[in-house]
C-alpha cells in the first residue's frame, strides 16, 4: 500500500506522522519504506540521523537520472530506485532520502513532462508491503507526483482557524489531481494534530468538520515536548518511548488506518 502524507500548511507534523507510522509498520512486520520528498529532509534525519550529503545515494539521483535519456531509449545510466534505499537502524524500515539537489531539478522536470515517474517506479519497486511518502508543504512537482504514485492519502490538520482555512482549498487540490491523473487516489482520513482535548477551540473544530462530512479519523494525536526530544535522538517514538501516551495513540492511529 502507498500512502503519501500531504499538507500544504507547514508545521503540521507531516514528517513526524510519516515516520512513526512507518515505524510501527516495520514492527508489525511489513517491510516498510519512507520516501523523503521534501526538500528540508526531516524524515531522512529523523530516520538516519543526519542528511545524505552524496546526491548520488538519494531520490534526488532518480529523479536526475528521469533527465538523461540515451538516444537508443531507456535511461543514460538505467537506475532505478532499488540502489537508492537506505537501510535505517530499524528492523524492517528503510528510508529513501531527501536531498537539497531537488530544489533546481523541479523546473526541468516540469518541463520535461517528468509528473508520472515516481507512479511508474513504484509500481516496478517490488519487496515492500507498505510505502509512506513525505512531501513538501506546497502543491509542486514533487508532492503532486507523490499524489499521482500513491493509493491513499492521509492529511495532517492542526487544530488552528487558519489550517481549516487551508484544508478546503488543500481538499479541492487533491480532488483535481484524482480527477486528472490518479482515478484510484482515495483521501484515508484528516489526522488531528497536536489536539489539546480540554480546549474548546479544537474540539469546537473537530466537531464542525465532523458535521461537514470530512473523512476526520477517530485517533487524534496530542501535543508533546517528547516529539521534539524523538526528532533530536532520531528515534521514532515507539522505539524512543514504547510505553508514552503518544505512542500508543501513533499505535491506534495504525491500527485504525490498517483496520
Amino acid at each position: 500500500m502507498r500512502r503519501v502524507i500531504f499538507n500544504q500548511k507547514g508545521g503540521v507534523g507531516k514528517s513526524t506522522i510519516t515516520c512513526n507510522l512507518a515505524a510501527i509498520s516495520a514492527i508489525d512486520g511489513k517491510r516498510t519504506l519512507v520516501i523523503d520528498l521534501d526538500i528540508q529532509g526531516n524524515s531522512t534525519q529523523y530516520l538516519l540521523g543526519a542528511k545524505v550529503a552524496d546526491s548520488d545515494k538519494t531520490i534526488a539521483h532518480y529523479f536526475k537520472d528521469c533527465l538523461s535519456l540515451s538516444l537508443f531509449g531507456g535511461n543514460a545510466t538505467g537506475s532505478g530506485l532499488e540502489n537508492l534505499i537506505h537501510e535505517t537502524p530499524f528492523p524492517n524500515l528503510y528510508v529513501l532520502p531527501s536531498h537539497p539537489e531537488l530544489d533546481p531539478l523541479q523546473g526541468r522536470l516540469e518541463s520535461r513532462f517528468k509528473i508520472f515517474k515516481l507512479k511508474e517506479a513504484l509500481e516496478k519497486l517490488q519487496g515492500f508491503d507498505n510505502i509512506y511518502i513525505d512531501t513538501p508543504p506546497i502543491l509542486n512537482f514533487y508532492s503532486q507526483s507523490a499524489l499521482i504514485a500513491a493509493e491513499k492519502c492521509l492529511i495532517p490538520f492542526d487544530c488552528d482557524t487558519f489550517a481549516r482555512e487551508a484544508l478546503y482549498t488543500l481538499m479541492q487540490a487533491v480532488a483535481e489531481v484524482k480527477a486528472d491523473h490518479n482515478q484510484a487516489l482515495e483521501v484515508e482520513g484528516i489526522i488531528v494534530n497536536q489536539f489539546q482535548k480540554q480546549a474548546n477551540l479544537p474540539r469546537q473544530l473537530v466537531d464542525e468538520l465532523i458535521a461537514e462530512g470530512l473523512p476526520v479519523l477517530a485517533s487524534m494525536i496530542s501535543p508533546s515536548v517528547k516529539v521534539r526530544e524523538s526528532h533530536s535522538v532520531a528515534q521514532p517514538l515507539v522505539h524512543y518511548l514504547p510505553s508514552h501516551k503518544l505512542s500508543d495513540e501513533f499505535r491506534a492511529l495504525y491500527a485504525e488506518i490498517h483496520k
